[in-house]
């Protein structure tokens, strides 16, 4: 298990990661990227990219597609074209996971007391959901790749307040692990997004350990005091943290993980920490990193 950063796809993105002592990355952007759909010369590219990793003795831990709602139907066809692509590169330069978000299906109905609109519950689109991912599971599955479903809410305070992510809950998770056959539909896992929900980290990886394929290293912070005065819908209730400033406990997930057979790297997501952010990005992601190193005894 690595220690590592989340990136784009490009050499000095990756120059930066090497710099700064990570040995894995997650490659980000991949849609827009010169590996994306719209390009039919995509090969020379991946392997230039592989070389440069291999060159710093690093490793592309997984593939990060189409961070959108590949359920929107305007969205759907180049959703399905990315994702296709995606399983090509990764099964040509050997990365083992391709992350992204399932998407949402999301439909309105009338209140007939009130008549205001009322989402109809995910529950319902369960069927949806696999006719779009479970051909891509197949496809990744002959070529021994896995998905991993970012359990972001992408709602207002952190919380799954109806957007676009059908999965953000872990009884959804629940849901789609007893209707899919497909053992490679798994979590990329993400212990902030619980502790926003008053989920506990470790009790989840005790539960869904098998399922979690890839993990983002960020963590969270409740604010007690605005809590019990505002409610959870208040700004600043729930923030993002990297790990090591943040409310969860990281040698007991890790624990946790490697009990539950957990067999990729940890990599940290930035860009969210309230104050180590921007100019001070990369003092948080060393903090983070040192955290981990801690814990994991660790690269």
């Amino acid at each position: 298990m690595r220690i590592g950063v989340l990136i784009g796809g490009e050499v000095a993105q990756l120059q930066w990661a090497h710099e700064l002592g990570f040995r894995s990355v997650e490659w980000m952007r991949f849609d827009s990227g010169p590996c994306g759909s719209n390009n039919p010369k995509w090969q020379p590219f991946a392997e230039q990219l592989a070389a440069e990793v291999k060159a710093r003795d690093i490793r592309i831990s997984a593939i990060g597609v189409y961070y959108r709602n590949p359920l929107d139907p305007s969205q759907t066809e180049f959703a399905r074209a990315t994702w296709q692509r995606a399983i090509e590169v990764a099964s040509r330069v050997g990365i083992r996971n391709i992350c992204g978000f399932p998407g949402a299906v999301i439909e309105t109905t009338i209140d007939e007391r009130g008549g205001h609109p009322v989402y109809k519950p995910f529950e319902n689109f369960i069927p949806q959901l696999l006719a779009f991912w479970e051909p891509i599971a197949k496809a990744a599955a002959d070529h021994g790749l896995r998905i991993g479903f970012e359990h972001c809410p992408q709602g207002a305070y952190h919380l799954p307040l109806m957007n676009y992510n059908m999965l953000a809950q872990p009884a959804m998770w629940e849901r789609l692990f007893n209707a899919t056959r497909c053992e490679n539909i798994g979590l990329e896992w993400d212990a902030s997004h619980l502790v926003c929900q008053f989920i506990d980290p470790v009790a989840n990886i005790r539960k869904f350990g098998s399922r979690i394929f890839h993990v983002h290293a960020k963590d969270a912070f409740i604010n007690r005091a605005l809590l019990e005065q505002y409610g959870i819908c208040h700004p600043g209730v729930a923030e993002h943290r990297f790990p090591g400033l943040g409310q969860s406990n990281w040698a007991e997930i890790v624990h946790a993980l490697i009990r539950a057979g957990y067999d990729s790297d940890l990599n940290i997501e930035g860009r969210h920490d309230p104050v180590y952010r921007d100019d001070l990005e990369d003092t948080g992601l060393l903090i983070a990193k040192r955290t981990l190193q801690l814990v994991m005894g660790a690269e």
